[in-house]
């Protein structure tokens, strides 16, 4: 069961977004039909692999169904019309123009179907310059500011760990999807939403991008607070060359650390704009290394300060926290992490991936 149970759901989207976000609507109970064309979504040949299946595309497509359709056939467009008839939502992510070419564009689909709410997932939208524009996930953040202030040591930035174009979209698409929804319980009808990847982006730089917005100088690194200009918002390396976070800008902290430190003297220091703390970020920076991490760690365990060791994803997932909160469990021959939202009225299980074509256990249309 769960909170979407009776929600049928058309994805025909491959890689980040319009999975993540069908997923999520997969693990609170939709049925969410995956339409894959001929050899099926790119990300199953994505490694690594666990229990013969792709990590990534497991991670992204648990609890829906498969089935593989070539839309510029008779058959293959026919069958996706019959579910089309009685779906609530349909998601794409192809560039602008493409599901008008295969004439299912929100324009055929809404005649067949008005309560459908349909969604499509782009890199920059339906409509403006960049509407046909090519780009993927960096391409997008380095088009919306974002890489700007991703910048290592010399100032040249660094391509980012998360894909946050692709999750931001995500969300965002999830969010109108769900808006969508409770509006067509009002009004009987269902709508269009026109989600990119740039647009979900931009309100991710509320607090970094004022200055720009306010006609001020873009925001750089040693200037700004939350991007490395301030001593307790900073990264530091220790004396196995590993590396420790201060992560809490609030004055407590610092006057704890520097106090625990014998050097109170430095608290003035915090209270200096970002990028006037140098004094403060060099002794901190000798500090820690001084010690391995790990000694740090020890050290600040009855500390009240904002600090936390640089872990790697197996650190991160081996913490007993993960355990206590279930967020990692064990299915389908593999290991997930499981959902973010949860209820306290629902227990949720996790659907396998489905393997290409299953369907419904019989039917192969391609």
């Amino acid at each position: 069961m769960g909170k979407l149970s009776g929600i049928k759901v058309i994805d025909l989207s491959v890689f980040l977004p319009g999975p993540m976000m069908t997923m999520m609507m997969a693990d609170q109970g939709a049925e969410v039909w995956k339409i894959e064309s001929p050899g099926g979504d790119p990300a199953r040949a994505q490694e690594p692999f666990e229990g013969g299946q792709s990590v990534w595309f497991r991670g992204l497509n648990r609890g829906k169904q498969s089935l593989v359709l070539d839309l510029k056939s008779e058959a293959g467009a026919a069958r996706l019309w019959d579910l089309i008839e009685t779906a609530d939502v349909f998601v794409e992510g192809f560039r602008p123009g493409v599901m008008a070419r295969l004439g299912f564009d929100y324009a055929a689909v809404s005649v067949r179907n008005p309560r459908i709410v349909y969604c499509s997932i782009s890199a920059f939208g339906q409509t403006g310059a960049l509407a046909h524009h090519p780009a993927h996930d960096l391409a997008t953040q380095a088009l919306a500011g974002f890489l700007s202030v991703n910048d290592g040591p010399d100032g040249t930035p660094v391509v980012p760990g998360v894909a946050a174009a692709d999750m931001a979209a995500g969300l965002t698409a999830l969010s109108a999807t769900m808006m969508a929804l409770l509006g067509r319980e009002r009004s009987g009808r269902g709508d269009f939403i026109d989600c990119a990847m740039f647009d979900s982006l931009l309100p991710w730089s509320a607090h970094t991008a004022g200055l720009a917005l306010a006609g001020g100088e873009p925001p750089r690194s040693a200037s700004q607070r939350s991007l490395g200009g301030a001593a307790f918002y900073q990264v530091y390396r220790t004396a196995d060359d590993r590396h420790v976070v201060l992560g809490g800008r609030e004055l407590k902290f610092a006057r704890n650390l520097l106090e625990a430190l014998g050097r109170p003297d430095l608290y003035p220091q915090a209270e200096r704009p970002a990028g006037a703390q140098g004094e403060l970020i060099a002794f901190l920076r000798e500090t820690f290394a001084t010690r391995s991490r790990d000694e740090w760690t020890r050290w600040f365990a009855d500390k009240d300060v904002a600090f936390a060791p640089v872990l790697d994803f197996r650190e991160a997932f081996q913490q007993p926290h993960i355990a206590e909160r279930g967020l990692v469990m064990e299915a389908g021959g593999g290991h997930m992490v499981t959902p973010a939202i949860r209820f306290a009225s629902e227990h949720w299980e996790p659907g396998p991936a489905p393997g290409l074509n299953d369907a419904d256990g019989a039917d192969t249309w391609a």
